[in-house]
């Protein structure tokens, strides 16, 4: 599955959901509370913009925000939005793919850096952020925990969520360190419908190997956007990455 295959009109269409799950305000207002003040009056830029979820409410903030973005109908689906000249997008993927000018922040939320698939890929997207920052620029990671304690001896698939009309299922790869998220959807009758996306998991750790590979310093992590402590139990992590301020 590509990422392009994936991220297609059909997702577009249906990725936002005012005012409920990532989109509702006690999700959506510390995520932006949060990255007005790491941005401290500098320009940001988001990797995998998307439809605009965190970028809009942010620029209407006063953030200058730009993006990258590799698909063109989650692009689309911004441009309902927001202008080029509010906030301008460059077509591509976020580990190679190049904005002009210069950043006091980078910032990639929802788990999206799992959706590059090899380490190196991974390693590449720490690299960019790097190269698009100033000195002392914060690079700002969203990413959940693998939930392998849940996984007995044998058994390659976790219920991570359930509810009446939903079921999210993970099933694990852990010698590729690989993991496909089932989305089941149920309607009033007996039909169900499939969503499946491919990500590569990663540790804590190891996302802190990738930032010292690329110059930057863990700065703060927490367990979620309201500044939570993070630990053993947290399912997922807001790490905060620093370059150094230079001379």
């Amino acid at each position: 599955m590509r990422q392009e295959d994936i991220w297609d009109a059909d997702a577009a269409r249906s990725y936002d959901t005012p005012g409920t799950g990532m989109f509702a305000p006690e999700v959506l207002g510390p995520t932006v509370e949060r990255l007005a003040a790491l941005a401290a009056g500098g320009r940001a830029l988001e990797f995998a913009i998307g439809t605009g979820r965190v970028a809009v409410p942010l620029a209407e903030r006063g953030v200058s925000v730009t993006g990258i973005e590799l698909s063109r109908p989650m692009l689309d689906q911004l441009r309902t939005k927001a202008d080029e000249a509010t906030i301008p997008v460059v077509v591509g993927d976020m580990a190679t793919t190049v904005a002009p000018g210069a950043f006091s922040l980078v910032y990639l939320v929802f788990n999206t850096i799992s959706n590059l698939l090899t380490q190196p890929e991974q390693v590449a997207c720490f690299r960019n952020a790097a190269r698009h920052l100033t000195p002392g620029g914060r690079f700002v990671v969203e990413l959940w925990v693998p939930e392998l304690r849940k996984l007995p001896p044998g058994q390659q698939a976790v219920v991570w969520h359930c509810e009446p009309d939903y079921i999210g299922l993970d099933t694990y790869d852990v010698l590729r360190q690989h993991v496909v998220s089932h989305h089941f959807r149920f309607g009033e009758g007996r039909q169900a419908t499939l969503g499946r996306s491919p990500h590569r998991y990663i540790w804590p750790a190891e996302l802190d190997l990738m930032a010292q590979l690329a110059g930057f310093e863990l700065e703060s992590r927490h367990a979620d956007w309201d500044a939570s402590e993070f630990t053993a139990d947290s399912r997922s992590h807001v790490s905060v990455y620093r370059l150094p301020a230079g001379d």
